[in-house]
């Protein structure tokens, strides 16, 4: 029988559904072999699900894949990405991103046929800008499940700040696909306990439970009741026995959405790699090809003509069409028509929306950033920090963010009337409490930035390392998040080497597309926060002291505002004359060089001192201005920073001297500690001395 003959078979037998799942299932299948590279298993498993989902409760218009009332999708399980690229390609999403061709489909049966091949719209996992459809990137397990309960945070905080009567403006639901190697992951176990203290009932967690992972059996290392688990959480949880049951599918949906008091968990039973004679069930079956027998194979079991690629059957495009595009379509509509009367009714509320969405600022936002007067006692870059952030967060009503319970340390609590704390009693604070969880942290600080909040969370620099993959996430999403870091050096003192940071600092300004801005002083602080909240592409990490900084004196001393070059003269040989040596540090470390400068100024010796708060947004300058800080002729150089020296060598030379961390630190007071590992006025004037020709 011919293909078409086939398919006409299968639509006269009334069964529509059945071939669209099985289109999206050899869509997988064809992609990944003729790649020879993927996860064909996972797609073939969850084709029903997620065709349940999107034909018949998904609000979501292919059309315009950005509506901002749309249903979220978050697919944890990025792996099984074909999955949703078929979804893409099926219902015909089109396309919205900067670099696509607008309104063009977002993807095309030639895109697929390019899955993981080099500048492909299909690489291995979702990622976020590069392809309409996809809400976030996924593939380093559990982060989806992060970031989905940011999405569903963040639809709250809209709709308690922005949703009127007779304006439901935010009223969209995040669903979830997740697996097996999600629930083992920590960071979703963190999120789902943040979700269900928060009682967000607007996200559903679809958890697909097939058992295996690529070892084997989930038995090998995982045998949990995840279901109790997520009960206990808080969560309301159901079953699914059976994910080629599109009834109970429906029904599982249909009530998850109707619960409004906390989250909902399905638990979905599925077989890896369904149809597939030999693999299905096995490990062999998730992350490689199947093989053309196996396929052939699978084929003849769902009925599908066995040497097809790529096969689309009539009816298919236009079944979708009928099911979400009409749908989406009519809702998408009718919220347009109600913005047309909310920008009518609420101009000013209206007004931020269109800031929020266009990823602008409102006019005046920094106009309340202080300056600070020169003081030699000064005070913790942690303290500016903060009255400078509830300057600028008090102006733009949707910046929101917190903490690992570590606020009172951080010094990141928002104070002006109306800041308050985000609950489950009060979705519109802007103060979140993120408990002891710095990876959920930042995985929901991106699921907020998803939803164009202005988002930031914080904690101590040495605990970056347990959020670096949603930092990382956020550079490659181009994620404009804020994590601001305090108790930055050994000047943590007595806490000892385990909370004293030393090679944080390299580890976060290796990210590509990173901003890493360690302040020197108040000024510097207030400069910092100037540039971070003008940011669109790259996320910030805010580099923070625990002991006072000294403020100082800018009419001796260069202003503040050089920072937005990333590294700038802050004083030069007042005798006149070509420096001798130049004197570079970060943060705290700028006072001991300024210290060092005036020493070696009164011994005749000429100084040049470089504020270096951001090696990222320096080497983003012109040459000519880069050469004008860092005379390439003048190789007598010597940097100082407490943390490793790792990298401050392309600035030093290879003649150049770098006073920084050789090892961990110890437990001692600040003072102790400086003196031990050389971080003192005298120990720079010194190595300067020895540069210069003097020592």
């Amino acid at each position: 029988m011919s293909a078409s003959a086939t398919m006409e078979a299968s639509q006269e037998a009334g069964d529509i559904d059945l071939l669209c799942i099985n289109t999206m299932r050899t869509l997988a299948m064809d992609a990944v072999q003729k790649a020879n590279s993927g996860h064909p298993g996972t797609p073939m498993a969850l084709a029903p699900v997620a065709y349940s989902l999107w034909q018949n409760h998904l609000n979501f218009d292919p059309a315009d894949a950005n509506w901002p009332n749309r249903d979220r999708f978050v697919l944890s399980v990025g792996h099984a990405s074909m999955l949703l690229y078929s979804l893409i390609h099926l219902t015909g999403v089109r396309a919205v991103n900067e670099h696509e061709d607008r309104n063009a489909p977002a993807l095309t049966i030639e895109d697929l046929k390019k899955f993981r091949q080099l500048d492909s719209k299909t690489p291995g996992h979702p990622e976020y800008r590069l392809t309409s459809g996809v809400e976030t990137t996924t593939g380093p397990l559990g982060q989806g499940c992060g970031n989905s309960v940011g999405l569903a945070m963040a639809q709250r905080f809209l709709a308690n700040r922005y949703n009127k009567p007779g304006y439901d403006l935010f009223t969209h639901h995040v669903w979830v696909l997740a697996g097996d190697g999600d629930m083992m992951e920590g960071v979703s176990s963190e999120a789902a306990s943040t979700a269900g203290h928060l009682k967000l009932g607007n996200l559903t967690w679809i958890y697909d439970s097939n058992h295996i992972t690529i070892e084997g059996g989930t038995d090998l290392a995982f045998d949990e009741d995840v279901a109790a688990r997520f009960a206990a959480y808080g969560w309301d949880v159901q079953h699914v026995d059976d994910a080629n049951d599109l009834a109970a599918m429906d029904r599982a949906l249909e009530h998850a959405r109707s619960v409004t008091d906390r989250p909902s968990f399905i638990r979905v039973t599925s077989v890896i790699g369904y149809g597939a004679p030999k693999k299905a069930g096995t490990n062999k079956a998730h992350g490689e090809p199947l093989g053309e027998e196996e396929i052939r194979g699978a084929k003849r079991a769902y009925g599908w003509p066995e040497d097809s690629s790529f096969l689309v059957p009539d009816g298919v495009y236009e079944h979708f069409s009928a099911g979400i595009g009409k749908r989406g379509s009519t809702r998408r509509a009718a919220w347009m028509k109600l913005v047309d009367g909310y920008k009518r009714d609420y101009p000013e509320l209206a007004a931020e929306l269109e800031h929020m969405n266009q990823h602008t600022l409102p006019e005046g936002w920094d106009r309340d950033i202080p300056s600070f007067p020169a003081d030699a006692k000064g005070l913790a870059s942690r303290e500016s920090s903060q009255k400078v952030l509830n300057a600028v967060a008090a102006n733009i009503p949707w910046m929101i963010g917190g903490a690992a319970d570590l606020a009172p340390s951080t010094k990141s609590n928002l104070t002006f009337a109306g800041a308050a704390s985000f609950e489950a009693d009060n979705y519109g604070g802007r103060n979140l409490h993120f408990g002891i969880r710095e990876h959920a942290m930042g995985s929901i600080c991106n699921g907020l930035a998803l939803s164009a909040l202005r988002s930031y969370g914080s904690g101590f620099l040495i605990f970056s390392d347990y959020m670096k993959p949603p930092i990382r996430l956020s550079a490659i999403m181009e994620l404009p998040v804020v994590y601001i870091f305090t108790h930055d050096s050994i000047g943590v003192g007595e806490d000892g080497p385990t909370h004293q940071p030393i090679e944080q600092l390299i580890s976060l300004r290796s990210v590509p597309g990173m901003r890493v801005i360690r302040p020197a002083d108040a000024n510097e602080v207030a400069e910092a926060w100037r540039h971070i909240v003008t940011l669109k592409e790259h996320p910030a990490c805010l580099i923070l002291s625990r002991q006072p900084l000294p403020t100082l004196d800018r009419e001796t001393y260069a202003p503040a505002a050089g920072l937005k070059h990333g590294a700038y003269v802050l004083a030069d040989p007042p005798q006149g004359g070509e420096p001798e040596v130049i004197l570079m540090a970060t943060g705290s470390e700028v006072g001991l060089a300024v210290s060092a400068y005036e020493t070696l100024t009164k011994e005749g010796i000429r100084a040049r001192v470089v504020s270096f708060p951001s090696w990222e947004i320096f080497e983003d300058q012109p040459a000519e201005y880069r050469h004008s800080v860092l005379p390439p002729h003048i190789t007598a150089r010597v940097s100082v920073e407490q943390g490793s020296i790792m990298g401050w060598d392309r600035y030093v030379g290879l003649t150049g001297a770098t006073i920084g961390m050789h090892s961990f630190g110890a437990s001692a007071p600040m003072a102790a500690l400086q003196k031990k590992f050389g971080f003192t006025p005298d120990a720079v004037a010194e190595a300067a001395r020895k540069q210069a020709g003097h020592g």
